[in-house]
């Protein structure tokens, strides 16, 4: 796996509650790398929660940030990043996701559901309808989802290390091999 990932950096990508968070950290457990969240970065550089980012400076701001912090997590190699559900949604989001591999993982909503159901720190969830709200979302995200390098189809409730496991085994499937030089000495 090291000389097919040469470093590259793995970005999670996905709606919020399918575990990028949990499934960064083991991946990166697991793999020897580091684990980065951008929604924590972005909290931090702010000095306010994601949902005070929301509702003091609004949506186009906070994508603002998205960006920049996206572009010095960019630089890093060997690093598993969970992303927020939205980064998908600007073009220079993808200029740097496109730099390491993307990994969708995509929970069916009935899960989605249970995950976000007692949720009450996601700014986009607020005094809506939760099925209605998450299903404009994915409506919305589903084509630029489907554009990562690989997409992973979550659809029980198992334990994360196994899912994390599940992802690793998939990688190879999507990263080509490095080619091999053939000639009177092999």
């Amino acid at each position: 796996m090291e000389d097919l990932l040469k470093g590259l950096n793995i970005y999670l990508v996905g709606m919020m509650g399918t575990g990028k968070s949990t499934l960064a950290k083991i991946i990166a457990e697991i793999m020897n790398y580091r684990v980065l969240d951008s929604d924590d970065i972005i909290e931090q550089l702010a000095g306010a929660s994601i949902s005070d980012i929301f509702a003091e400076m609004g949506e186009p701001e906070f994508r603002k940030l998205e960006t920049q912090v996206l572009g010095k997590i960019a630089v890093q190699t060997r690093t598993v990043v969970a992303t927020g559900g939205g980064i998908i949604l600007s073009k220079d989001n993808w200029y740097y996701l496109r730099q390491g591999l993307t990994i969708w993982l995509d929970v069916p909503m009935p899960l989605l559901m249970d995950r976000l159901r007692s949720d009450t720190k996601r700014p986009l969830l607020r005094n809506v309808d939760l099925e209605t709200k998450l299903s404009q979302l994915l409506n919305e995200r589903r084509s630029l989802y489907q554009e990562a390098d690989l997409h992973f189809s979550i659809s029980t409730a198992r334990p994360p290390r196994a899912v994390a496991e599940d992802i690793i085994a998939t990688i190879p499937s999507v990263l080509r091999k490095p080619p091999q030089i053939i000639g009177e000495n092999n």
